[in-house]
C-alpha cells in the first residue's frame, strides 16, 4: 500500500562530497540523512529497532517536509478534512515513515552511494541525483527533490529509477480513502507502525 520501494533501496554507504555550483545546504540535508542511516545500520544489532527509531526520528523529521508531503499524498481529500484530522494524518504518516526506515535499515551489505549531479528545477526546487551502487556492481538511479521552507531545504520526493514515491503514495492513499475512509487509513497506518515495532 505504501510504496516502500524508495525506502527499502536506501540501504547504502555514502560517496561524498562532490563539487556543487548550487546551494550546498540542500546537499547537506541528503548527506545528513544518509550518514544517519549508515550509522544505524552499522549499530543495528546493538541498538535494535527502538534505538534505530529514536536515532532516525529527529533526522527524518528535519530532512523531509512531512506536512507538505502529507497534503500532497492526500490530494483532493486534504481539504475535506478539518485541522484536527489533518494534524492526525501528518503525525501518523510521520510515525509510519520513521518506523519503515527503522525496520528496513537493519543491516549493511556493502552498498554505496555515488552522487551524480545537483541542479535547480522549476519552482526554485533542487533535484539531487545519485546512484545506489550495489555490492555486485549494479546501479539504481535514486534522486531527491527538495524545496525551501523559509531558510531550510527539505526533501519532498524520492524518485527511484524514474518512479516517483510521492506519486505512488498519492495513488495508494487516494484509493484507500475512497474505499474505506479517513479513520480506516489512520488505523491502518498505526497498525503498520505496531507491526514494525514487534
Amino acid at each position: 500500500m505504501l510504496g516502500l520501494l524508495t525506502l527499502i533501496i536506501l540501504t547504502m554507504h555514502i560517496t561524498m562530497p562532490y563539487p556543487s555550483a548550487g546551494d550546498r545546504r540542500a546537499i547537506e540535508v541528503v548527506e545528513k540523512l544518509h550518514a544517519t542511516l549508515l550509522a544505524v545500520m552499522k549499530e543495528s544489532d546493538q541498538i535494535g529497532y527502538p534505538g534505530r527509531y529514536d536515532r532516525l526520528a529527529p533526522v527524518i523529521k528535519a530532512s523531509f517536509d512531512m506536512p507538505f508531503i502529507s497534503k500532497t499524498v492526500l490530494g483532493k481529500y486534504w481539504e475535506t478534512f478539518n485541522n484536527g484530522q489533518q494534524s492526525r494524518f501528518v503525525e501518523a504518516f510521520t510515525q509510519m515513515s520513521i518506523a519503515t526506515y527503522a525496520a528496513n535499515f537493519d543491516r549493511y551489505s556493502g552498498e554505496r552511494f555515488k552522487m551524480v549531479s545537483e541542479k535547480e528545477v522549476s519552482g526554485g526546487r533542487i533535484l539531487i541525483q545519485s546512484q545506489l551502487i550495489k555490492s555486485d556492481g549494479g546501479q539504481v538511479q535514486l534522486d531527491y527533490l527538495l524545496h525551501r521552507t523559509r531558510s531550510q531545504w527539505r526533501i519532498i520526493n524520492v524518485i527511484a529509477e524514474g518512479v516517483s514515491d510521492l506519486a505512488l503514495k498519492r495513488a495508494d492513499y487516494s484509493a484507500f480513502l475512497k474505499n474505506k475512509g479517513f479513520e480506516a487509513l489512520i488505523e491502518k497506518l498505526n497498525e503498520k507502525v505496531g507491526q514494525y515495532s514487534r
